[in-house]
């Protein structure tokens, strides 16, 4: 097991780091949704719904964590509608939420296996949360996969439906959709 020999550093992320976050995203999905979904679940989410959203990139929402010379997490958050799933996941426009109404997006949370449960999912919920609040965002939502729920629980977030995601091969995923109530702004009523 790797240690972290350093506090982890936040960026925001860039378009030279989409291959690697497409090999950390496949190893996480591996090795994190192993005992909650079937080989060929995880085999087709990777294929069908998991991987880079270029948009979160370009709006300059998408972050990295990097810790012992690596990226050992990534995540985002996002003033468009789309809830999950990377760029082969969406078939039509992503239009802009409005934060007096809409809820701001949490997306596409990823950890290195080897990074796993020492804190770095958490690190990345406050840099979106709070990102997304200087923006005018009050309240969150995202869609979870199943061995994510725990922690958004944990930060606050409450599931509020359950879908099972079809895939083009036949298999589905089992995604919760949760919601944190809306957070007062810093210096609001």
């Amino acid at each position: 097991m790797i240690s972290l020999t350093m506090i982890p550093v936040s960026r925001i992320a860039t378009l030279a780091d989409i291959p690697y976050l497409n090999q950390l995203i496949a190893l996480s999905v591996k090795e994190l949704s192993k005992d909650y979904y079937t080989p060929q679940q995880v085999e087709s989410s990777i294929k069908y719904i998991f991987g880079v959203d270029t948009q979160l990139i370009a709006d300059g929402t998408y972050y990295v964590l990097t810790a012992d010379d690596t990226i050992a997490a990534c995540g985002g958050w996002s003033k468009r509608n789309t809830l999950y799933g990377g760029d082969q996941f969406k078939e039509e426009a992503d239009p802009l939420l409005d934060p007096a109404t809409d809820a701001a997006r949490i997306r596409a949370f990823f950890v290195h296996p080897a990074y796993a449960r020492r804190g770095l999912g958490r690190t990345m919920i406050n840099i979106c949360e709070e990102a997304a609040r200087r923006e005018g965002f009050t309240s969150f939502e995202l869609g979870s996969t199943l061995p994510g729920e725990p922690l958004y629980r944990a930060m606050g977030y409450e599931a509020i439906e359950q879908h099972n995601v079809p895939m083009p091969d036949g298999e589905f995923l089992q995604v919760i959709k949760m919601r944190k109530a809306p957070q007062p702004l810093e210096g609001g009523v």
